[in-house]
């Protein structure tokens, strides 16, 4: 009895499963087929049909007009520097929080877990006054400072519980030997959180890449790759062609990320149970 129950619920976990990733699979392979079709033939009503023939100038035509080589610049530069800076200082961040015992840390850890819950749209206005009035209007750095800001929230929220989730003989052993705070985070718990960390990072790089609404409001001449996007689909409504192929070309890069990082992001996933 026991055994049919259970290949019963193996049997329907697996059909939700399949029918969860065709909802989600679907629009995305309809936005593929359609990136295909000749810019002078229209796409199938549908949504979903074979191109009469594939034509790849959909996405030379898109990557030259939309001028997306120069939103990709700053996507990247944002991203090159917010990747790494989010990451490090949720590592520290989470350290403190998961190991020390200080005046004040759990209110202070109480005002980051708030940083999560207060969304961005509500404190636009301040934020961009404190921007302009540090001159920082239209640059590379108003974007990096103001998601570094965003992310670590959530970074030092992940990484706490991934550092509460170690062996506590770990940092025993290491404050036996005479490790200092620094050897220990650095030499012990930061292997140990490797999968972890791992996440946190392609997370951490989705959310750059996928940055729209403060582009949107902080730059004009450095906009990010989404925002180019939108631009460039409000200038070629008609033309569904180009505007997919513009869209394919934008989520490339998470793609191929995710698809490097995919064994680490599971693992990480699935290891990084919240304690504490």
């Amino acid at each position: 009895m026991n055994t049919t129950t259970s290949r019963l619920q193996v049997t329907m976990n697996y059909l939700l499963i399949v029918l969860c990733s065709a909802v989600a699979v679907y629009p995305l392979i309809g936005i593929l087929l359609a990136s295909f079709y000749p810019a002078e033939q229209g796409v199938s009503p549908s949504g979903f049909g074979l191109p009469p023939s594939f034509d790849w100038q959909n996405y030379v035509t898109a990557w030259d007009q939309g001028r997306f080589s120069e939103y990709f610049t700053t996507s990247v530069v944002v991203a090159a520097v917010m990747v790494p800076a989010s990451v490090v200082l949720s590592i520290l961040g989470g350290y403190a929080f998961a190991t020390m015992r200080f005046r004040g840390s759990k209110v202070i850890f109480y005002l980051f877990i708030l940083g999560l819950i207060i969304p961005t749209e509500a404190t636009i206005v301040p934020l961009y006054y404190d921007v302009q009035a540090m001159g920082l209007i239209d640059t590379y750095w108003a974007l990096i400072i103001l998601e570094v800001s965003g992310e670590v929230a959530f970074g030092i929220f992940w990484m706490r519980a991934a550092f509460l989730s170690a062996p506590p003989s770990l940092l025993e052993a290491a404050r036996i030997d005479g490790a200092s705070s620094w050897r220990a985070l650095w030499r012990i718990l930061v292997p140990f959180a490797k999968p972890a960390i791992l996440t946190l990072t392609v997370l951490t790089f989705a959310d750059s890449w996928n940055e729209f609404f403060l582009a949107l409001v902080f730059t004009v001449n450095h906009m990010t790759a989404p925002a180019g996007l939108a631009s460039f689909s409000g200038k070629y409504t008609t033309q569904i062609a180009l505007v997919s192929a513009a869209a394919v070309i934008v989520a490339l890069p998470i793609l191929i990320v995710f698809i490097i990082f995919q064994r680490e992001f599971m693992r990480g996933m699935l290891t990084g149970a919240v304690k504490g």
